[in-house]
């Protein structure tokens, strides 16, 4: 349904995540390597990033595919950050294509992004939601109930909600955390720092696949993860 990716460490520029390497989200747009459901990302992309001396974050959204947007392309090499979460957007068959529909979504501390799909009849209605799409509203979900409860979240959204895919990634600048929940995930622990994404970026033998229904936390001082699976059984 769509890709994401974070990443939390030394700064690094936009461009050298989303754009350089050989599997990047730029080329994840048009030929993801592992995607289970769909087969392209071109209805939109966005980034959201840190600085220093800025309490938010900012981002940086389009409902074009991001092969198309020369703009960012221009200024990623410039910019850089030390925590970053982006995503390209494959949408639910009648969803909207437009702006604020495309991740990541954020209540002006948090940022996050949402990998799957799941019946909005299920959530509960959000006026702070961004959008009217099934991601939006889950993200308004994770930010009422607080993004370090986002494990029990997903597992309560999958009870009312069996065949919902809750892949989600979100970070407050200082951490990132992410759930498996129908999709995949791997992460990439460097001397700079970690990244965790859909799919891996390049061929690095260091990519960790994490199993399915877990949630991930990363901090500096590595990555821990726990189970979400009934009685800490793994799921297959």
């Amino acid at each position: 349904m769509c890709r994401h990716l974070g990443w939390l460490g030394r700064p690094r520029t936009l461009a050298s995540l989303l754009l350089e390497p050989p599997s990047s989200l730029l080329v994840q747009s048009w030929a993801p390597r592992r995607q289970r459901y769909g087969t392209v990302n071109a209805d939109g992309w966005g980034v959201g990033f840190y600085v220093s001396d800025r309490a938010q974050p900012a981002r940086w959204r389009s409902a074009r595919p991001l092969w198309g947007d020369a703009s960012f392309a221009s200024v990623a090499p410039v910019i850089s950050s030390g925590c970053v979460l982006a995503a390209v957007r494959s949408a639910t068959v009648g969803m909207p294509l437009e702006e604020s529909a495309v991740a990541p979504f954020t209540d002006g501390h948090w940022l996050l992004s949402h990998n799957g799909r799941v019946d909005r009849a299920v959530l509960p209605p959000a006026r702070d939601a961004e959008s009217v799409v099934d991601s939006a509203l889950l993200a308004a979900l994770v930010f009422d109930r607080g993004p370090g409860a986002l494990g029990e979240t997903v597992v309560e959204v999958a009870r009312r909600d069996p065949a919902a895919r809750l892949n989600l990634l979100a970070t407050d600048g200082t951490r990132l955390l992410a759930t498996t929940w129908g999709d995949t995930l791997s992460v990439l622990s460097t001397p700079d720092g970690s990244a965790v994404a859909s799919e891996p970026w390049d061929d690095d033998p260091g990519w960790i696949d994490v199993p399915d229904r877990y949630l991930i936390e990363v901090t500096p001082d590595g990555v821990s993860l726990t189970s979400l699976a009934p009685d800490g059984q793994e799921s297959a």
